[in-house]
């Protein structure tokens, strides 16, 4: 595929997803009275999908690396099209929730093959602009969700939701099937498959143990188990579903640490603040969604800015203002005492979660060997999806223990005491002597400017 189209088929699959998370939501109430379903059953349409994305996002990140990022892309996004547009037919909440989870199979198939796409199409200094529109377009449907889904839930009903994904992803999944093959290993990595479902069992009970907090779930203990057994089975394993040079970076397992906090403290927060601002101050949902704006509007506007930030000041000091960023605004709302202050703590979260999803997000698929760029965008996107649930779950724990905005307070503090994590993110590059690669800290997997692996391509030694 050429770049302009696999930037723009990884941004349509980004939002696809983006829309149909935020659509769901606002759509549920209209889906339980009309298939008169119960809350755990409603409850269950996000839940199953959730918990299918999570378990088979690395295995489908690796199934990219071996067979294809853009037929992965493909099949992901017609599967996620047709099962889309059997949810409009659903005769019952049922066959909703046995849907849902379809959908999250071919989520996870095409989730991180967005992210391979571009690490394939793009040199590493180069990645920085597509993964901030990649950004910036995320945070505009989850910005128009809501009052996309509310327009059509309440003029069509809820069935009209799941009709927006139908023709993007039919249209984006053909279109990629039809593009020229793109380049593919040799010798295709063989696939770990114990590997695989260890690990997709322990993620998922560990996405069932959360949701279902405070109360006690069978899965906690089967999900523990189930870790360990994979990390004993990683070791000795001939070719791991985790290959070393990813998992074993030290700046790739902080920048996915980095994300998995800003996302938990993001979502927890604001779940939080959403009963605070209605059950404390009185405010109707409207009021609540337009006080909030300042979130999606500087999240959006970060994207650009943190591309800009990589380029002059390097992923750590980058990563270390923005989660900064993001705790002082959940502070800022957690001792907000009107309107105004809690605008001001919205921007202020909204411009910190933003520069970490680009910076961090640029570190894990850079970092990553090319060979490897599947997985480490399934492990960007199981981060991405581990996060809002871990930190939901935290903080209705801590609504039940404390006062309603002990959450922000907490989760703010959480995320300043990952700072330290920072440190083992690449510093700011260096200039190089002519005819040098010395000096390039924020280029790896390099040798005299040629980059190793299947996709290799002569780098530049000029940042863009």
């Amino acid at each position: 595929m050429n770049r302009p189209l696999t930037l723009a088929s990884s941004v349509a699959g980004a939002v696809v997803v983006a829309l149909d998370g935020t659509v769901l939501t606002v759509a549920q109430p209209t889906l339980r009275r009309d298939l008169h379903a119960s809350l755990t059953q409603v409850q269950w349409t996000s839940t199953g999908y959730l918990v299918a994305v999570a378990g088979l996002l690395v295995f489908a990140g690796r199934l990219g690396d071996s067979y294809g990022h853009r037929r992965t892309f493909a099949v992901g996004m017609l599967g996620f099209g047709a099962a889309s547009a059997g949810i409009v037919w659903a005769p019952g909440v049922g066959w909703v929730i046995g849907l849902r989870v379809v959908q999250g199979v071919f989520g996870a198939l095409l989730q991180p093959a967005t992210l391979g796409m571009l690490r394939a199409s793009f040199p590493p200094d180069k990645l920085r602009t597509p993964i901030a529109v990649r950004t910036a377009a995320i945070g505009v449907a989850a910005a128009a969700g809501p009052v996309v889904g509310g327009a059509l839930a309440t003029g069509f009903g809820w069935r009209a939701v799941f009709l927006l994904n139908v023709v993007p992803a039919l249209l984006f999944g053909v279109l990629a099937l039809a593009s020229r093959e793109e380049k593919r290993p040799p010798a295709p990595v063989p696939l770990d498959v114990p590997g695989a479902l260890l690990l997709a069992v322990a993620l998922a009970c560990l996405v069932h143990a959360l949701v279902t907090l405070p109360g006690a779930a069978w899965s906690a203990p089967v999900a523990l188990l189930a870790g360990v057994a994979f990390v004993r089975h990683e070791r000795r394993a001939h070719a791991p579903l985790l290959p070393p040079d990813v998992v074993g970076s030290p700046a790739v397992g902080g920048a996915l640490a980095l994300l998995v906090t800003a996302s938990a403290a993001l979502n927890g927060g604001l779940f939080a603040c959403v009963y605070v601002l209605q059950d404390g101050l009185g405010l109707t949902a409207l009021h609540s969604a337009l006080l909030s704006l300042p979130l999606a509007v500087f999240l959006i506007a970060a994207a650009p800015v943190s591309a800009v930030l990589l380029r002059r000041a390097g992923a750590r000091a980058t990563l270390a203002g923005a989660t900064a960023l993001l705790g002082a605004g959940l502070l800022v709302l957690a001792r907000a005492p009107g309107e105004a202050a809690f605008a001001a703590g919205f921007a202020l979260v909204g411009a910190g979660f933003g520069a970490v999803m680009v910076a961090a997000t640029h570190v894990v698929v850079r970092q990553a060997p090319a060979e490897s760029a599947g997985v480490a965008g399934g492990l960007q996107q199981t981060a991405m999806n581990v996060g809002p649930v871990l930190g939901v779950a935290s903080a209705t724990v801590l609504t039940v223990l404390g006062p309603a905005r002990a959450p922000m307070a907490v989760l703010g503090l959480a995320a300043l005491a990952a700072l330290p994590v920072c440190r083992a993110l690449p510093g700011r590059s260096a200039p190089a002597p002519a005819g040098s690669t010395a000096g390039r800290s924020d280029t790896p997997h390099t040798d005299h400017g040629v980059e190793r692996g299947p996709y290799a391509r002569s780098l530049r030694d000029h940042e863009d």
